[in-house]
């Protein structure tokens, strides 16, 4: 026999056998693993049920990683000779050791902060949610290091789990999923505010994507179907505010595009008139 394989002796033969057996028996477990997640997660999602989702989604990258550094310590706890070379290493390397620990300080903190996502669940994957004002999507993905939100140009955001766990979140599908949009308009001080009012009540609840959000004890009192009430008044309009409600952000955002028009529309049909801003100019001769 040739090469370094020549000089090896029967026990190195066979800590040379197990090394390669345990490596080979990590990435067949956690192959099987990742495809038995993977056929849960795709079964849990044919039921919508996102709660489930999550948890097995974060599992699956846990599991994984748990099994590959257990393959692998094992490996190296087998060669004697790396074993030996470990614990020298780590007998002189303190500073070493030191800077890994502060290194590695923020890597356990996403890790815990993904953990206390997954368990808590203030948010969970496919909810719609804010953050700092300025960012918002739905929840993609949450794994052992960052969360991944897409936002609505179907770019990602990815924010560390450390990060996001500190964060004060607006979360539109947290318990209820369903969302009250307001629908505001203006109109003039000489229009007519009850005929304006009727049109927003009517163009609200005639659209599809409206649901009524009364209790059955809010009906037995004759609660309107539709608010619509005068909140200001303006410098040059009367404002108005509509309540509509739908089952989700996605139709609420609909909802209320399509009201804007829609009313919009009447409003020109029937002579309420919705005003703007007017200039007036001053030519002064010399």
């Amino acid at each position: 026999m040739q090469g370094p394989l020549k000089n090896l002796i029967p026990e190195e033969w066979l800590v040379f056998t197990l090394v390669v057996f345990t490596i080979l028996g990590t990435i067949i477990i956690a192959s099987t693993v990742n495809y038995l997640f993977t056929k849960a997660i795709k079964r849990t999602e044919d039921s919508d049920d996102d709660d489930d989702i999550t948890n097995l989604k974060f599992l699956k990258r846990g599991v994984g990683v748990l099994i590959y550094i257990t393959g692998i310590g094992v490996s190296i706890y087998m060669i004697p000779q790396l074993r030996v070379l470990a614990t020298t290493m780590f007998a002189g390397a303190g500073v070493l050791a030191i800077a890994i620990g502060f290194a590695s300080q923020q890597a356990l903190a996403n890790i815990i902060g993904g953990i206390f996502i997954v368990i808590f669940k203030p948010y969970k994957i496919n909810d719609r949610i804010e953050l700092r004002t300025t960012l918002s999507g739905v929840v993609e993905d949450i794994n052992l290091r960052h969360t991944v939100i897409r936002n609505f140009l179907n770019q990602r955001i990815i924010i560390p789990n450390s990060v996001i766990s500190n964060e004060i979140l607006v979360n539109s599908n947290y318990e209820d999923d369903r969302i009250t949009k307001w629908i505001e308009m203006g109109i003039s001080y000489d229009s007519d505010i009850d005929l304006a009012k009727k049109i927003m009540k009517e163009e609200v609840a005639a659209h599809p994507l409206f649901i009524d959000a009364r209790t059955d004890e809010q009906k037995e009192k004759g609660e309107p179907l539709v608010h619509v009430r005068v909140i200001s008044m303006g410098e040059s309009s009367v404002n108005l505010r509509a309540w509509a409600n739908a089952k989700d952000s996605a139709d609420a955002f609909v909802l209320g595009c399509d009201l804007l028009e829609s009313i919009k529309k009447r409003f020109d049909k029937e002579g309420i008139e919705i005003p703007f801003p007017h200039r007036t100019i001053v030519e002064k001769k010399r």
